[in-house]
């Protein structure tokens, strides 16, 4: 069996289970957030069970429009939050609280060989551990709370191997986009994509996480790597419980094996208005924005905010542009403030928010007027994605977009900082 239909299996009563075969599948962790947990909290409440199966297995975090934007939002969390101590429920708000697929990782609730279902598409950014994780809807939530565990099709595996050393400015997030703009928005549809290959042997856990969480983009399943060494040093001052660490099989059966050479990748760009129109930089043209977002359940971890602080040091953020910088959870935020990178943000003419999804969904913090563009380290750039049907949203890695915000257009670093000088930049205090 591939690596995830391990773990499933090992989640069941089956010693061996295949692909497009119906399993019922014990759950290790349940997820919610202010959008969605209220609508599986009403079903919930439906079933007539009472208590949920296991209130330590089940995680609730408002983080979409946190803090409470209006009236609306704070209902949302106010019934969020209320349910949650009803039921004992593990609960994150304002203050202690992260955007959940960077939070859960750094709080060591997920975990490799773990199966994790949240009612949030981008569930599957904890495949990075080697767990299987994806996305749900709300309904099937609820049921889940009630029984604990969850029935689904068993997917098959597409195995996507990268090879050759990443050039400068390329990372994680461009190793991703690049995926889709070949695969497609639909390439993987109910597949999981196992990332594998001597670039990803190299490649950071931040990076991981990144291309983890865009697998869904590419109509994945779910996204996993195999556990090694940097995912261990990750892991194990975190964990709070035992876990345990799959392998994929020797003569594993994959639908599809799919090779890239990443040798001369480029930093990509996806353009409006999908993940999947992706060019390398030097195709772009010239684009002026209006807005930067460097953060994010993508682009939100401490390397990110690292990345762009070494571009920002000491330079401007045209002063036509918007540049919001957005910690992914309090433990990032604080970290990037001891480490020096918020005065690095904010002299440079950054804003700098609490942890929140925000401006990704065009819910608050950076939503978009008609005509305005952005270019953002965020995973969507459908129409009205972040604001006006009439805007625009570029994607990129972060060390594009702080270029872009000093340039006001759509750049590539060479044109701020001198590959030498960025990676002798020291912006950690």
């Amino acid at each position: 069996m591939a690596l995830a239909n391990k773990i499933l299996a090992a989640h069941t009563d089956k010693e061996m289970i295949s692909p497009g075969e119906f399993i019922n599948v014990r759950v290790d962790l349940i997820l919610a957030n202010d959008i969605t947990a209220p609508i599986a909290i009403r079903e919930f409440q439906k079933i007539g069970v009472g208590k949920v199966f296991n209130p330590k297995k089940i995680v609730m975090v408002p983080d979409h429009f946190t803090p409470n934007k209006d009236i609306a939002s704070a209902e949302q969390v106010k019934l969020m939050r209320e349910f949650c101590h009803e039921q004992g429920i593990i609960y994150f708000e304002v203050g202690q609280m992260g955007i959940e697929h960077v939070l859960l990782p750094e709080q060591g609730l997920v975990l490799p060989g773990d199966v994790i279902i949240g009612a949030d598409s981008h569930t599957c950014t904890y495949g990075a551990l080697g767990a299987f994780a994806t996305g749900m809807g709300s309904t099937d939530i609820a049921a889940a709370m009630a029984t604990g565990d969850i029935w689904m099709k068993v997917p098959p595996t597409i195995k996507v191997v990268y090879h050759g050393s990443l050039q400068k400015w390329v990372g994680g997030k461009d190793l991703i986009l690049y995926t889709i703009g070949a695969l497609g928005v639909d390439g993987a549809l109910y597949s999981v994509m196992e990332f594998t290959g001597e670039t990803i042997d190299s490649l950071s856990l931040d990076g991981r996480f990144t291309m983890a969480n865009m697998a869904v983009e590419a109509g994945a399943k779910a996204g996993i790597f195999r556990v090694d060494n940097k995912t261990q040093l990750y892991i194990k001052p975190r964990a709070k419980r035992p876990y345990r660490v799959y392998e994929p099989d020797n003569v594993s059966e994959y639908t599809q094996v799919v090779d890239y050479d990443v040798s001369n990748m480029e930093p990509q760009i996806a353009l409006p208005h999908s993940p999947a129109n992706t060019k390398p930089i030097s195709r772009v043209g010239d684009i002026e924005i209006d807005q930067v977002v460097i953060g994010s359940c993508t682009n939100g971890r401490l390397e990110d905010l690292q990345l762009a602080a070494r571009v920002l040091k000491g330079k401007k953020i045209h002063s036509r542009v918007r540049c919001i910088i957005i910690p992914g959870s309090q433990e990032v935020y604080l970290n990037a403030l001891t480490q020096g990178l918020i005065e690095v943000f904010i002299k440079a003419g950054a804003a700098v928010s609490t942890p929140t999804c925000g401006p990704c969904l065009g819910g608050h913090m950076g939503v978009l007027a008609s005509g305005e563009r952005c270019i953002s380290t965020t995973n969507r750039n459908f129409v009205g994605r972040m604001g006006s049907p009439e805007s625009e949203v570029y994607l990129s890695n972060p060390v594009v977009a702080a270029a872009s915000a000093i340039m006001g257009k759509i750049t590539s670093p060479d044109e701020v900082i001198n590959w030498g000088s960025f990676r002798e930049t020291k912006p950690l205090l």
